[in-house]
């Protein structure tokens, strides 16, 4: 499976030097926007009239944010089929400070061609990561289903029920988790928690998403260093 990678801006997926990018290729159809403002280029590339429907398959790194964002020019183009479906988003999990894991989320839009799924799937899935699709919603899979959980560990935190020493040995010998939730976020960062549920908490006005206070001080401590 041969692709191209289009870099714009700084990639959290692949900060370092991956084969997965090693092995693109200038000539090849498929492209694979990287990059802080991967979405940005493909949309410019389609108002100046390239069509996304012209190759195999697009791929765009995403943040938090949905794919629609760059691929639908009206609020029904999405569901409606006005978006192309050939056209997917990816982004390799990382948490926090920590080095970028082997999972690929790869979003598809609500009508997506099964073909160029297939083939978008393949190219990650041959340089050896494991990739689940989802659909197309603000945020990643595994954000959403943990980051209600580390707000809760850092609630049950200031709320004294034990320390964090003892609430992390609960839950690591208690249900097995190789590594407690106050000692995972020390380790990769409450400033990324903040960032993240944050944008959760925008887009979707659930509380359980809403930053633990902990996570609103650390933000604010790396704002106020900052100026």
């Amino acid at each position: 499976m041969t692709y191209r990678i289009i870099r714009k801006g700084e990639s959290r997926s692949f900060q370092e030097a991956h084969a997965f990018v090693d092995a693109a290729r200038d000539d090849a159809s498929p492209r694979i926007y990287i990059g802080a403002q991967a979405g940005a280029a493909f949309a410019e590339e389609q108002r100046r009239g390239w069509h996304a429907t012209e190759v195999p398959f697009v791929a765009i790194e995403l943040g938090h944010e949905c794919l629609a964002e760059y691929t639908g020019d009206s609020a029904r183009a999405d569901l409606e089929g006005g978006a192309a479906p050939n056209v997917f988003g990816f982004a390799r999990f990382k948490l926090g400070n920590a080095a970028p894991s082997n999972l690929i989320e790869l979003v598809k839009p609500a009508q997506a061609d099964a073909a160029a799924l297939a083939r978008a799937k393949a190219a990650f899935e041959t340089a050896g990561f494991a990739v689940a699709v989802c659909g197309d919603f603000p945020g990643r899979i595994v954000d959403r289903l943990v980051r209600p959980y580390y707000n809760a560990a850092l609630r049950r935190l200031d709320e004294k029920l034990a320390s964090a020493t003892d609430l992390d040995m609960t839950l690591h010998l208690g249900l097995g988790y190789p590594e407690g939730p106050i000692a995972l976020l020390e380790r990769t960062g409450l400033q990324h928690h903040y960032e993240v549920t944050q944008a959760l908490y925008d887009a979707f006005g659930d509380s359980a998403y809403a930053p633990a206070r902990r996570a609103q001080v650390a933000h604010r401590r790396a704002r106020d260093a900052e100026q």
